[in-house]
């Protein structure tokens, strides 16, 4: 009777998540197996992955757990933190997310799955969105041209460093710091410096340049304002002489003082930096935060980072898109001065919605009550004979409480506050949104003084405000409408809706972009992000208070390591970029601590990522091009010459595996030892690692180095262009030159290693829960079967469309790895029918383009992922050939060259009602084959012309009249 009744132990294990991940079932994978020719998952990696290099034992990961077994793991761990009332400010501050945004930017998917906007007509509303968050940064720094958010403010402040080399006067000279910069500030700045030989001065600037300085020669000057003490001092004459002296001045300033003071462009710095997240982005223990740029007109066109402009369409209506091409790494590569190539995009639309729905007047009151409470801090503190050290200031007081201070921290943590140990005798108090009385009353007791013995009111009464009166704000800013119309919540939400409504993301559908790996963002691994146990905790609060944290943090390093057969793992790089630079700097300290300083070339791959040599040059190197063979491989004898000519000085080959071209190369075990004989380490770039998880592992194979995208491979949502997390992964020998923190020293290797390359300690340590939960719901098999199923998936995309378009590069027996790429050149000559064309063409039938003319021009990159199931593969793989078929009716003739679907591609609703005149009927243009009526995506606007956006740039919010048509 019970014969076929499960026993209560497979009844207890609930549904395996990886079923969940993955996308194609067993039938589906029946068939996509019979498609490529094989009869197992097993028989086809075989098959692909080089013998040579296949791990031959399982990762050592505990077993899979389904997600409410996960979920509670994450609440342990939760709960292990201790959230205490921040008032340690260095640049992190207690915020409130505004519910509305909470929801529905930070928790919808129709935010956080959508990818970098390349593809500007279906990102019309995130490219909206980073303009007005760009708006927000122009108006209140008070210069004209604003980036749409950097990594963080450590960074920002040392894109600045290498923007002032490029285009100030002075050539050589130092880089001057004021002492009152933030600490993890300076650091990162000194860790960007010291590889491209620039000399960094640190020096207290409150008495105006030092004439030892100015002796030498300055070729840029960095001020905080306000300071990291808090002191609020009037930059004017300080700027006025550094310009005198040719130096270009950045201030790092803070936004929501910005709201009360006058702005870094008025007065007369040249580019601001920063971090937004005080605007309603919660500290995550550091990150991710959008930071900022805004540069005077002069310098608009060498801004790094991307750069969000107002263009037209084909129908001459307003339109955004990404302007400049400001990915400079792609274009000048070992020339480039900056290795950014992604944005904060998800962070940066919080910070800017956060604008947008308090608009000038609500910013402007939370600015007065943050210093407001400063002010009677400070005031209550004298009162109780406690020193105040600045008179000026906006949210910081600086109090000197000589031999005690360590007293008075630990008073204020008894009583739930966190405050800041200066040193033996100063304590610092920031001030933020969250700041009330009780607060107040807190820290004066831990002070040992009645600060409210008359009552906060009367106290109020008589404490004026504690602002330079020639540094008070008279200008207006954020004026233009959108941050004016959106009030109530219910016109916020309907703002958010629309926007979201005029993009793509994974919500909608697949986005098969090659190097990319749009693979699923389970919510079970998003939603521990939000909770406040995770979200609000300073990254500079006693460790203790994060011991939750940090349990996460070390098991998440140990599982990369083991995944990948490194030894040790960095996590605080934020970015792929950032994970290269780390990686490429531990090279080169090693070569450096073995007395071979000589070892500076670093070999790269003509078709490697952009990022590759321009991460290089930053590193100190001399980037040397090798060769590229026929079949995508790296040509081998051109290697071997390379390597020959310079085994003296080789410091590093660079190389992506599998390929760049989508292939797993049969030598690269015998490359990795031709370049250790040489004396030279390996670097494998870990952006094409879904293809290796669980089936090889680059340390094991000969790499020394690798760097890691989270937000690719381990389901960190790429945000619509960020945030992103790149931890950095060696082996033993490297390990001692991991990145370091100067405020965390328990952040890196025990000798302090190479210095840091993020603001904070543990990078974007927000949303590291996620990739954790992604391992421990997946376990060694999950992952291995995810990788073996993209892998299928690719081949499966590669056979169904090889009949139609030629797929350009495979490996033995036929086969690609985790994508492939198809030409569409020979199309192009035969009919004109371009790249482009395809790519807009493919939003007709409702899809993101494949990744276009990377590594090759004119073709396209397709990476299915593990998580497409096999109705959207089949889905998309039609929506190609139908328009093979539609570029064969451009070359009979049937539809001429320059009026067809391709070229006229992507087709709005308002062609619905347009006077008609194609060869090609309506339903034809905006119902092509196999589309179904019910659910299509309508793109907002039709082709964006590029060259008109970049011939007359506007980067902000444009005036209404502008949309008037």
């Amino acid at each position: 009777m019970n014969a076929h009744r499960p026993p209560l132990s497979a009844l207890e294990q609930g549904t395996p998540f990886a079923a969940r991940h993955i996308g194609p079932d067993a039938a589906d994978e029946a068939k996509m197996l019979a498609q490529v020719g094989f009869g197992s998952l097993d028989e086809l990696t075989a098959a692909a992955v080089p013998e040579a290099i296949r791990s031959t034992e399982a990762l050592c990961l505990p077993d899979a757990r389904d997600e409410a077994a996960v979920l509670g793991e994450l609440r342990a761990l939760a709960a292990r933190n201790t959230v205490l009332d921040s008032m340690i400010g260095l640049g992190y501050y207690g915020t409130f997310t505004p519910p509305v945004i909470l929801r529905n930017v930070m928790e919808n998917p129709a935010w956080y799955t959508a990818y970098t906007p390349y593809q500007p007509e279906i990102s019309q509303g995130r490219l909206e969105a980073l303009l007005n968050f760009q708006t927000v940064v122009s108006d209140l720094t008070g210069l004209p041209t604003a980036g749409a958010s950097l990594l963080d403010e450590g960074t920002a402040a040392a894109e600045a460093m290498a923007l002032s080399r490029r285009v100030g006067k002075v050539k050589g000279g130092v880089f001057l710091v004021d002492a009152d910069c933030l600490p993890q500030t300076i650091a990162v700045v000194r860790t960007r410096a010291e590889p491209t030989g620039v000399e960094v001065v640190v020096a207290d600037l409150g008495d105006g340049i030092p004439e030892e300085a100015a002796e030498r020669g300055i070729f840029g000057v960095l001020l905080q304002y306000p300071g990291a003490s808090g002191a609020v001092r009037d930059p004017r004459a300080l700027v006025e002489r550094a310009h005198e002296l040719g130096a270009v001045v950045t201030v790092a300033a803070d936004l929501l003082a910005l709201t009360l003071l006058a702005s870094p462009g008025s007065l007369g710095a040249d580019i601001a930096v920063g971090s937004s997240q005080r605007f309603g982005v919660p500290m995550g223990f550091g990150g991710p935060h959008a930071a900022f740029m805004a540069v005077r007109e002069a310098y608009a066109r060498s801004l790094p980072g991307r750069l969000v402009g107002v263009s037209r369409d084909a129908a001459g209506h307003p339109a955004y898109r990404l302007a400049l091409q400001t990915r400079e790494q792609h274009i000048r590569r070992e020339k480039a001065t900056s290795n950014i190539c992604t944005a904060q995009v998800l962070l940066a639309v919080m910070a800017g919605m956060y604008a947008v729905y308090h608009g000038p007047d609500g910013l402007a009151a939370i600015a007065r009550r943050v210093h407001r409470y400063a002010a009677l801090l400070a005031a209550g503190l004298r009162d109780g004979g406690v020193e105040i050290v600045h008179e000026a200031f906006f949210d910081t007081v600086t109090a000197r409480v000589p031999g005690r201070a360590a007293a008075v921290v630990a008073a204020a943590r008894e009583a739930g506050i966190n405050l800041r140990l200066t040193d033996a005798d100063h304590v610092g108090i920031a001030c933020d949104e969250t700041t009330g009385r009780a607060q107040l009353t807190a820290v004066w007791a831990a002070f040992g003084v009645a600060g409210d013995a008359f009552g906060i009111d009367a106290l109020d009464a008589r404490t004026p405000d504690a602002l330079p009166p020639e540094l008070r704000r008279d200008d207006e800013y954020l004026t233009h409408p959108v941050f004016h119309r959106h009030r109530s919540e219910t016109a916020m939400l309907r703002y958010l809706r629309r926007l979201a409504d005029r993009d793509y993301a994974l919500d909608r559908g697949m986005i098969p972009l090659g190097s990319c790996t749009m693979k699923l963002n389970a919510t079970a691994e998003m939603e521990p992000v939000t909770w406040p146990e995770f979200a609000a905790i300073h990254p500079f609060a006693p460790v203790e208070q994060a011991e939750g944290y940090l349990a996460l943090i070390r098991e998440l390093e140990r599982r990369l390591a083991e995944i990948t057969g490194y030894d040790a793992v960095s996590l605080q790089p934020n970015a792929g970029s950032q994970g290269e630079l780390a990686g490429l700097l531990a090279v080169r300290a090693y070569h450096r601590a073995n007395g071979q300083p000589q070892r500076t070339v670093c070999l790269i791959p003509s078709s490697a990522h952009g990022t590759n040599a321009a991460s290089a040059v930053m590193a100190g190197m001399r980037v040397v091009v090798v060769a590229t063979g026929a079949g995508g491989d790296v040509d081998a004898d051109d290697l071997r010459a390379k390597i020959e000519r310079h085994a003296d000085e080789l410091a590093v080959l660079m190389v992506t595996y599998p390929s760049t071209h989508g292939v797993f190369e049969e030598d690269i075990t015998r490359i990795c030892a031709a370049v250790h004989d040489a004396g030279g380490q390996v670097y494998v770039d870990g952006a094409n690692l879904n293809a290796l998880v669980g089936l090889a592992r680059p340390g094991r194979f000969g790499a020394d180095v690798s760097h890691l995208n989270l937000h690719k491979t381990f389901c960190i949502p790429h945000g619509g262009g960020g945030p992103g997390v790149g931890p950095v992964a060696v082996r033993a020998h490297l390990a001692p030159h991991l990145p370091g923190h100067p405020l965390r020293p328990e952040a890196g290797p025990a000798g302090g290693g190479t210095g840091p390359v993020s603001a904070a300690p543990w990078g974007s340590a927000g949303i590291l829960p996620i990739s954790w939960a992604y391992v421990r719901l997946m376990g060694a098999a999950g992952l291995r079967r995810a990788t073996q199923v993209a892998v299928l998936g690719a081949n499966y995309v590669a056979k169904r469309l090889e009949p139609h378009y030629p797929v350009l590069y495979t490996g033995p027996g036929g086969l690609v790895a985790h994508e492939c790429v198809i030409d569409v050149r020979p199309l192009t000559k035969a009919t004109g029918v371009t790249i482009d064309d395809v790519a807009k063409r493919l939003i007709d039938y409702g899809f993101h383009a494949p990744t276009m003319s990377f590594p090759v021009a004119g073709t396209l990159m397709i990476e299915p992922t593990e998580s497409e199931n096999l109705a959207e593969l089949d889905r998309f793989c039609d929506a190609m050939i139908a328009i093979r078929a539609e570029i064969e009716r451009v070359g009979t003739g049937e539809w001429p060259r320059d009026d067809n679907p391709l070229v006229n591609a992507p087709h709005t609703a308002a062609h619905l009602s347009d006077e008609w005149t194609h060869p090609y009927s309506r339903r034809e243009a905006v119902f092509p084959a196999g589309t179904e009526e019910d659910g299509k995506y309508w793109p907002p606007v039709r082709r964006v012309d590029g060259a008109f956006g970049d011939r007359n740039l506007i980067c902000s919010c444009p005036p209404v009249t502008e949309y008037a048509h």
